[in-house]
């Protein structure tokens, strides 16, 4: 499947931005999506993942209560809503994706997923 990441852009702290995940050229239903980032100078970390049902979410700490990520599988897409957004959230966020038989399994390891978008840039000024 090939993913193309948009939504990024400049936001003051407290902020709100969405960034989508556009998929195309596989059955979308049958994948497993998440996002991760990855700031200036560290690792690329797990942001959220959902599962192919769309009814199982799952949140790094940081994020948690803050961000929600949601799926429309007839649209091929997947969203993640951000809200309160703070200076470290500053990052390029990925989305990536992974078939899988499991319906209600989300993934939160990066070496797990197969596909992965180009990145977009997500800017939180203090």
């Amino acid at each position: 499947v090939q993913l193309q990441a948009f939504g990024g852009g400049l936001v003051q702290a407290g902020g709100s931005l969405r960034l989508s995940c556009a998929a195309s050229g596989r059955t979308f239903s049958n994948y497993a999506v998440a996002w991760f980032r990855q700031a200036p100078g560290k690792e690329r970390e797990f942001v959220a993942g959902i599962a192919r049902s769309a009814g199982t979410t799952g949140y790094a700490d940081s994020v948690k209560g803050r961000f929600t990520l949601s799926r429309d599988n007839s649209k091929n897409t997947v969203t993640l809503q951000m809200n309160n957004l703070k200076p470290e959230d500053t990052a390029v966020y990925y989305c990536a994706a992974v078939e899988t038989v499991f319906r209600n399994t989300y993934y939160s390891d990066a070496r797990t997923f197969g596909s992965w978008g180009q990145g977009t840039l997500v800017t939180v000024s203090s």
